[in-house]
């Protein structure tokens, strides 16, 4: 038989670099060094926040020198690193067929082996920043999406390895811990008060080159750019490039009123349109991640459109705000409440709705069980009506910790292995009297290929036990004590032990 033990592979931190806009992920090099990250969960936390609105005097000081010198130590540079991905045999007609494989695969050599290919393992840099002292930190998720190791640098010196506490697709937010106290956290601001006009200053680590600084202001806010499920950007034409995404937008007192996500740009570099998700949205989702792991999103139950000048014209509204409810789900939260197809919501829970895309957001941030009042528009008068909010269908798979990994129990990752039969004793030579499994395939990169093993070299004891076969040798990696595995090795003629390590590796 032929076995596999736990052959993995990742993708490399999605950084979008095409089209017109662009993720401000993070610039990519090759490396040989490969490690996981943990994925314990954490349980404290301490987030300053300061709701206060800044200062609005028209007054453009001499120096941010003062708010640099505050704000910069909290601003870390985040290294990811992905494993060696393992690419799929070519698509040619007949490939699989039995015929094919006989004269290219089994019969000269171990099946399919020269049509494997292999990417090297990749690094990936982006910015993070620090919001409490015993280590939370919050970057993009197109950051550190599916990386194996997560490392921080902070701007005096100290390096940690973080783990995932959770990750948000539907929002780009993820938070990161490290093992550390009394950091250098930044103070969260209320991005609500914030106003167009407002100075920012932008922070993080461009194109890897180290922290830069730069200045502008709000350009505009509540901006949809990148087609994500929740999204509400603030806009800056303060420079930001690749390498800032995760990175502190600031207010010129230091408090963090955004993280930086992504440009619109033609050349693939800054041109003064930048964007940044604004803290009240990330927290909302840090929190969430934090305690439960995932995002919990409130439902209604309606589909909504925005309110367009011949619609506001048809149900008799002074201006074009508000979401005009198209349908209502059966059997709904709104359905129970009393919703009705045609009614304009104006208000939820006492906050005016600008549009459907901010109703939506507004309803996901309600706590699913909590009845809110709805303000809407119905045949020309207004009522209210309260609606329990649910929890949204499918919440928990939206955006959990992550746990690639958990159930990650077994050894020898990337190691194939087949029992042994006259054609292989042949071709390696292999005395009768030898018993175990054959290796055959040793993923480039892996502990095991470190450590020596390679193809055709047969185990004939894991961890001091014999081994008869590969399903031997699979059994005997499943579920070990740890992650050292001792390997005594039949190979050219004699036999060795191999100890393979992957305490640091996936």
């Amino acid at each position: 038989m032929n076995a596999t033990m736990k052959l993995w592979s990742s993708r490399l931190p999605a950084v979008g670099l095409g089209g017109a806009l662009l993720l401000a992920g993070a610039t990519v090099a090759f490396t040989a060094k490969n490690e996981s990250k943990d994925q314990d969960k954490p349980t404290s936390r301490t987030t300053t926040v300061d709701e206060r609105p800044i200062a609005r005097d028209g007054k453009w000081g001499n120096s941010f020198a003062p708010v640099v010198k505050k704000v910069t130590p909290g601003v870390v540079k985040v290294v990811t690193t992905s494993k060696v991905k393992q690419m799929s045999a070519p698509d040619m007609p007949g490939f699989d067929s039995p015929f094919f494989r006989r004269f290219f695969g089994d019969e000269f050599g171990l099946p399919n082996r020269q049509y494997r290919s292999y990417t090297p393992p990749q690094k990936g840099q982006g910015s993070g920043v620090i919001v409490s002292k015993d280590g939370y930190i919050l970057t993009n998720n197109h950051v550190v999406d599916n990386a194996d190791e997560v490392k921080i640098f902070l701007q005096d010196g100290r390096e940690f390895t973080a783990k995932v506490i959770g990750k948000d697709p539907k929002s780009d937010l993820a938070v990161v811990k490290v093992d550390a106290q009394d950091l250098p956290a930044v103070t969260l601001a209320d991005s609500d008060k914030i106003e167009v006009g407002d100075v920012v200053l932008a922070i993080g680590n461009p194109f890897g080159i180290g922290q830069t600084v730069t200045t502008g202001i709000i350009s505009a806010m509540g901006r949809a750019t990148l087609g994500l499920d929740y999204e509400d950007f603030i806009q800056t034409d303060a420079a930001i490039n690749p390498g800032n995404s995760g990175g502190a937008l600031v207010d010129a007192e230091g408090r963090l009123i955004g993280i930086n996500t992504a440009i619109l740009s033609r050349s693939g570099g800054n041109q003064g349109i930048g964007f940044a998700i604004p803290t009240n949205l990330a927290r909302d989702v840090m929190d969430s991640l934090i305690q439960d792991g995932k995002v919990t999103r409130g439902y209604l139950g309606v589909l909504i459109q925005d309110v367009t000048p011949m619609l506001a014209k048809e149900f008799k509204l002074k201006d074009h705000q508000g979401a005009l409810v198209g349908d209502v789900v059966p059997k709904g939260p709104a359905d129970k409440a009393g919703l009705k197809s045609g009614d304009v919501i104006l208000e939820f829970n006492g906050k005016p709705v600008a549009d459907s895309r901010h109703l939506k957001l507004d309803v996901a941030r309600a706590k699913p069980g909590a009845t809110l009042p709805v303000l809407v528009l119905r045949d020309g008068s207004r009522q209210t009506i309260k609606v329990t909010v649910k929890e949204l269908p499918g919440a928990e798979q939206l955006a959990k910790a992550d746990s690639q990994g958990a159930h990650d129990t077994d050894t020898l990752h990337g190691v194939a292995v087949s029992d042994l039969d006259a054609r292989t004793r042949r071709e390696f030579r292999i005395p009768e009297q030898v018993k175990g499994a054959l290796v055959t395939d040793v993923e480039p990169g892996s502990p095991a290929a470190e450590a020596g093993l390679k193809p055709g070299d047969v185990i004939v004891e894991i961890n001091r036990q014999s081994v008869r076969g590969a399903e031997d040798a699979v059994r005997l990696t499943e579920n070990p004590q740890d992650r050292t595995t001792l390997l005594k090795i039949w190979s050219q003629g004699g036999s060795r032990f191999v100890v393979v390590d992957e305490s640091k590796a996936g």
